[in-house]
């Protein structure tokens, strides 16, 4: 036992004091088994969702990016609304009750959003569900339930919905947004952008 304790501590020196490339890439396959198989599914049972972190790839949700096209400006909500509010008085959501949703301003890409699974969701909640066989983060803006609730989804920098969210199911919705790590995640998305990938 003792020698299995020794040996236990010489490895653990040499992956962290060694310079070596093997003790790096032991290194990184040790993070990347910890993220992948205890990091995630942790969160993953805390969080009640199978997907408890995702990163904003697109700019659906950056308010006002599709009038400059670019990813470092934003607008103040008025100026946004000016923008963009008369889609959603069309549908009886007023410049007041889009003010009281949470996230207001809209997520930015490369923010890494964090999820909590629930049964139900409300108007004004920004979801990630599965649509078209990826998941996509947007807002939820209406709302039918009989036996069952479907949702309508829109991402804020959008003009329009896109066809496939006037009718997303339960069973398609992974979570809501309940919290965002500010730009964090371009640290993996930057090279995809750059590459094109995303």
């Amino acid at each position: 036992m003792r020698k299995l304790g020794k040996k236990i501590r010489e490895f653990w020196k040499w992956l962290w004091y060694s310079n070596s490339l093997l003790s790096w890439i032991v290194l990184a396959i040790l993070a990347f088994l910890f993220v992948k198989f205890i990091f995630f599914p942790f969160f993953g049972f805390l969080l009640k969702t199978s997907m408890p972190f995702v990163i904003v790839e697109s700019y659906s949700m950056q308010h006002c990016h599709s009038i400059k096209q670019n990813a470092l400006w934003h607008c103040g909500f008025d100026e946004y609304w000016e923008n963009y509010g008369q889609w959603y008085e069309e549908r009886n959501i007023s410049k007041e009750t889009f003010k009281a949703f949470g996230f207001r301003n809209g997520l930015d890409a490369g923010d890494i959003a964090v999820l909590r699974g629930k049964k139900e969701y409300e108007i004004g909640d920004i979801i990630v569900f599965i649509g078209e066989k990826k998941p996509i983060i947007h807002r939820i803006v209406a709302k039918r339930c009989n036996r069952v609730c479907v949702y309508e989804t829109k991402g804020d920098n959008n003009y329009a919905q896109l066809p496939f969210e006037k009718e997303i199911n339960e069973d398609q919705i992974i979570g809501k947004v309940i919290f965002v790590i500010p730009k964090l995640g371009w640290i993996k998305l930057f090279p995809y952008k750059i590459l094109g990938l995303v």
